[in-house]
């Protein structure tokens, strides 16, 4: 049997403050946590893994919401695995859209340093490109795919 954490010990590994780990629980968003005789939660190797995910999911952008459903289904067990599978394909399929907009934007950030950084070598004002190489922006995952 795995080594059971408390609280403090789960937000050491995690990198999350207790308030945090606290919140996840209260939204629905940590399933199976025991209590000791005491009334104390003890965590898994399993809650590190899932607070892990949970927070990869919400930073590349999913919802509370949808974080709540995906937790749902998971409380469900195997009758649900493909619908979780579907699930996280379509948020991947998003966040692909989203890194690939972002590497857009980069691009426009790293031409308008490159514009600076020449007029700044050369004491003069670089011949503005306003389209650049922006007249054929990289296509997203979804723009590739309707070729």
């Amino acid at each position: 049997m795995s080594e059971l954490l408390m609280i403090g010990g789960l937000a050491q590994r995690t990198g999350r403050s207790i308030d945090t780990i606290r919140w996840y629980e209260a939204q629905g968003l940590v399933p199976g946590v025991a209590r000791d005789p005491g009334g104390r939660r003890r965590y898994t190797e399993q809650h590190v893994g899932w607070l892990l995910l949970m927070d990869r999911l919400r930073r590349t952008g999913m919802s509370i919401a949808e974080m709540r459903r995906y937790t749902a289904l998971v409380k469900q067990g195997r009758s649900t695995l493909q619908e979780r599978q579907d699930m996280l394909r379509e948020h991947r399929e998003r966040v692909e859209r989203t890194i690939a907009e972002w590497t857009e934007a980069l691009a426009l950030l790293d031409g308008k340093i490159d514009f600076y950084g020449q007029w700044l070598h050369t004491g003069r004002r670089p011949a503005l490109d306003m389209l650049g190489s922006f007249a054929n922006p990289v296509p997203t995952p979804r723009q590739r795919s309707r070729k």
